[in-house]
């Protein structure tokens, strides 16, 4: 009997993580193009529904936000990279001004269970206090521990009490290719 060496190479780690995905310039264009090239790099994507709201901090055209469940074996840096990547390829322009319109704005919500501060924040504070991220969240992964607070998503949502957050969802239907 042979033994093939590679059998017991260590393989990549896959790492269950969620993104928000915003637009509110040209944003079917830019989401569409967002959700394919992120398709092109993770595997086990599942889209929450589409959510359209106004501007949060700044007068601006409304927003379409979703959320999206997907896999990976990038580490935390290598997908912060592979999102800015993605967002200047559709022209996100980055500014010191931090409410402003966007063509694409892709943010890591949850990466495992890990909880950190470098390379980035995690769990995105954003999860508690904003409905776009919030209501996608729920809908998407209802029973999904915050990795914080211990809490469901669909818990978080149903005590969320930003009622000036108004959110519809919008028909649309996404291609990953």
């Amino acid at each position: 009997m042979s033994t093939n060496p590679l059998s017991n190479a260590a393989k990549p780690k896959r790492h269950h993580i969620l993104i928000s995905l915003g637009s509110n310039v040209d944003r079917q264009q830019h989401t569409q193009k967002g959700i394919i090239a992120l398709a092109q790099r993770l595997t086990g994507i599942t889209l929450s529904s589409t959510y359209e709201s106004e501007a949060v901090g700044f007068a601006g055209a409304p927003f379409y936000n979703l959320v999206m469940s997907a896999y990976t074996d990038m580490d935390i840096a290598q997908v912060c990279r592979f999102f800015k990547d993605i967002e200047h390829a559709n022209g996100r322009l980055r500014t010191d001004i931090k409410f402003a319109p966007r063509t694409l704005d892709i943010d890591l919500l949850t990466f495992d269970d890990t909880i950190c501060v470098e390379p980035v924040v995690l769990p995105r504070p954003e999860i508690d206090y904003h409905a776009f991220v919030l209501q996608p969240l729920a809908e998407l992964v209802p029973e999904m521990i915050h990795p914080s607070n211990g809490q469901s998503y669909a818990k978080l949502w149903t005590e969320f009490d930003r009622p000036e957050q108004k959110l519809w969802t919008v028909d649309i239907t996404w291609s990953l290719v």
